[in-house]
């Protein structure tokens, strides 16, 4: 019984691979293309299924061109375009078999990334636990309310234009009225001449009363 299923085994392997060698070899060559713009596609990975997953290559015009056999699937990939399947037909009348292969454009959504200022995750851990909270409204208006804040920002905040009118408003009152007692703009406590006047002023007050 056992000799009998060997025998079976031997001879349908002997039978397949017989088929395998009597399959016609075929020179497949070809140009890749946009299927909607008619423009080549470089660089298309072929891949023969048929053949123990051998892999070709096509050029930067999309021709290709490689030996394999009549009944051989081969899968056509290439980045951001569909998987197209194309086999080669049994009975060719030549040893040459050219085809124009048109392939389909196809957008690919990949999922968002969201990166982050960490190197590591032992970089991240460190990180959090030294993070500082921030305060709240609360908090922060109670600050920019201090006496110190305040003070800070009187005394390097500029003026702004209201401020700055009501200055120069003032100002100008204050030298109209100067001008106006001093023409000179003149300390008259230092004015040996002023001090005369008044020595004078009050000696005619004197003579006045007197008479």
């Amino acid at each position: 019984m056992r000799y009998c299923l060997f025998l079976i085994c031997l001879l349908c392997s002997l039978s397949g691979f017989t088929q395998v060698r009597e399959r016609k070899i075929v020179q497949f060559s070809g140009i890749i293309v946009n299927r909607d713009s008619n423009t080549v596609v470089p660089y298309v990975t072929i891949t023969n299924l048929s053949g123990r997953d051998q892999f070709y290559s096509a050029n930067y015009k999309g021709y290709f061109s490689f030996v394999a056999h009549e009944g051989d699937t081969l899968a056509f990939t290439a980045v951001g375009y569909r998987r197209e399947a194309l086999i080669i037909p049994n009975g060719l009348a030549d040893s040459k078999y050219t085809v124009l292969m048109k392939m389909q454009q196809e957008s690919i959504n990949l999922p968002g990334v969201r990166v982050y200022p960490w190197a590591s995750t032992d970089e991240f851990k460190k990180e959090f636990m030294t993070m500082k909270f921030a305060d709240d409204d609360l908090e922060i208006a109670k600050k920019n309310l201090s006496r110190e804040s305040l003070a800070s920002m009187m005394a390097t905040l500029p003026r702004d234009g209201a401020e700055m009118q009501s200055f120069n408003f003032q100002n100008n009152h204050n030298r109209l009225v100067n001008k106006n007692i001093n023409q000179r703009l003149a300390n008259p406590l230092l004015n040996p001449f002023a001090w005369g006047a008044l020595i004078q002023q009050i000696m005619q007050g004197d003579r006045s009363r007197e008479q």
